[in-house]
């Protein structure tokens, strides 16, 4: 018996896109005009910051044996106007991660934070946090 051929679909834009469309239109003050990607904007500096801003990374991606299921660390990078700010929309990027089934992530865990910082070419507060994503395999023909 010939084992199916399986793949793992993009993870890191799977948690970007689902960013994205869960904070378009949030009620809160400090979600107003987010953008979220997976790089952050060549052009941005102190006199530009491009506020908010979401970034979300894969650090780790480590698929189980039997390709059954990948556990995949995502990081979030959030910057904000300010500390409260920053730390306020991490919290609320972590909650909807957490609640999130979907075709790519099937379940996401708490990794750690989020935890506040100061990006060092810019001087903008951030603040960061990672999730464990389980991420459903993909089995083509």
């Amino acid at each position: 018996m010939t084992k199916p051929l399986v793949v793992f679909d993009d993870v890191q834009a799977a948690g970007a896109g689902l960013l994205r469309a869960a904070l378009a239109g949030r009620p809160e003050p400090f979600a107003a005009g987010v953008t979220v990607g997976t790089r952050v904007p060549g052009d941005r500096n102190p006199e530009a910051p491009h506020l908010p801003f979401v970034l979300v990374a894969k650090d780790s991606d480590a698929p189980h044996p039997s390709m059954a299921n990948a556990r995949c660390t995502l990081r979030v990078t959030v910057w904000g106007e300010d500390e409260d700010a920053a730390h306020d929309l991490a919290m609320l990027c972590q909650g909807l991660l957490l609640v999130h089934s979907g075709p790519v992530i099937r379940s996401v865990k708490p990794g750690t934070g989020p935890l506040p910082a100061v990006d060092p070419p810019t001087g903008l507060p951030l603040s960061t946090l990672t999730v464990l994503a389980n991420v459903r395999p993909h089995v083509l023909a």
